[in-house]
């Protein structure tokens, strides 16, 4: 990724964007589109492992079961990964579908029958004997319930990030990486940011920090936690858990966590995670990265009773971070004392496959001060955030 530095001559621009992960560069696209003067900073360069959009893969899907009124913010991003691919002519969205299961009652299962219903989508339920039929490699406890959705699947995580960086460049947008952002300030009906490598003005900030997004939006008094997950590979040979085999990603509920988990896709073998749970941290920058033999030893477990063809031989691990926000739902607004600034935060440890869509919202809000797309139930005025 091309890193152009604006000389000391051109360090005023129309809006610029703090943090350049996931949805700092859809919004740094989505704004360069728009033909507007962008630069983005960000303290790691395009794609970087130090934050929370990197690790290979991310689960996309449309059944929400988190909520449904995310599913028409996810058939707008669904639209835009396309435009995205197109436009870098490279395939970033693979649908190998996605298997939950979890207990009737739980959060998974009926949370995403919830959405089905509500939006029309396309779900298959299933037995616990329909999965071991369908998905040979996957077992589930005989009282769950299986759901499966065939238009979901993974994103290849740094492969988004730098495409959304290579058609914002492209498009005239400038990108900093290696500076350290220090703050911002209103001044006027524009922002200042400061930066270890000076000070850049602008008309409009959009600031999309991820797990240092408290930091940067510490005025507003959101709590919000960071914390550290684990991502885990390992070994396989069995050929049930290849995407060609219809091995599909999934996510299963638990009593003990809700883990997830992909098909293989290289010689690291097959990836899996537990979402629920995870350690709060202070720094992300100063954190111990290595591998928690408790998490690790969850992990191997849920394999056990889920997957059994994969083995206990790990081959890979990397950390990213969750920024939680207290009721786990994002919070994409404008700054009710500074107009001129926008911002996506609090992601929740779901928020990746939302970045195209997220990009669009963010540009919106930075040129025009509202958007059409339905994101009244993700501002920062709900209860419950302070």
């Amino acid at each position: 990724m091309p890193v152009l530095q604006p000389s000391i001559q051109h360090m005023q621009y129309d809006v610029i964007v703090l943090g350049t992960g996931g949805v700092g560069s859809a919004a740094l696209f989505h704004l360069a589109k728009r033909g507007v003067r962008t630069l983005g900073l960000d303290r790691f360069p395009g794609g970087h492992d130090r934050g929370s959009s990197h690790g290979q893969t991310r689960v996309i899907r449309q059944a929400y079961f988190e909520h449904p009124d995310y599913v028409p913010l996810l058939r707008r991003a669904y639209e835009l990964w396309a435009d995205l691919e197109e436009d870098n002519a490279e395939q970033l969205f693979y649908r190998v579908g996605l298997l939950e299961a979890g207990p009737a009652n739980g959060v998974v299962v009926s949370g995403v029958l919830r959405s089905a219903h509500e939006h029309g989508l396309d779900v298959a339920r299933l037995s616990a004997a329909d999965v071991s039929d369908q998905f040979p490699g996957f077992r589930i406890p005989a009282d769950f319930e299986a759901v499966f959705e065939k238009n979901a699947g993974y994103l290849l995580v740094e492969r988004c990030v730098l495409a959304h960086l290579r058609s914002a460049v492209t498009r005239g947008a400038e990108t900093r990486s290696g500076e350290t952002v220090i703050g911002w300030r209103g001044e006027g009906d524009g922002v200042a940011v400061e930066t270890s490598g000076g000070t850049y003005h602008a008309d409009r900030l959009v600031i999309t920090a991820g797990a240092w997004a408290g930091t940067m939006l510490h005025d507003l008094g959101i709590r919000l936690r960071i914390v550290r997950k684990h991502l885990h590979w390992y070994a396989t040979t069995d050929a049930r858990y290849e995407p060609h085999k219809g091995c599909p990603t999934f996510m299963f509920e638990m009593p003990d966590g809700i883990y997830y988990g992909f098909p293989v896709l290289d010689d690291l073998g097959l990836k899996v995670a537990e979402h629920s749970g995870g350690r709060e941290v202070t720094d992300p920058l100063t954190d111990d990265r290595s591998v928690e033999p408790e998490d690790r030893q969850r992990v191997e477990s849920f394999l056990t009773r889920c997957l059994p063809g994969v083995s206990q031989q790990p081959t890979h691990h990397a950390v990213c971070y969750y920024t939680m926000s207290p009721d786990e739902h994002f919070i994409v607004d404008r700054h009710p004392q500074f107009p001129q600034v926008c911002f996506a935060a609090g992601l929740s440890g779901h928020g990746f496959k939302f970045t195209s869509v997220l990009g669009q919202v963010l540009a919106d809000l930075a040129l025009e001060g509202a958007t059409t797309l339905p994101i009244e139930f993700l501002r920062h005025t709900r209860s419950g955030l302070m």
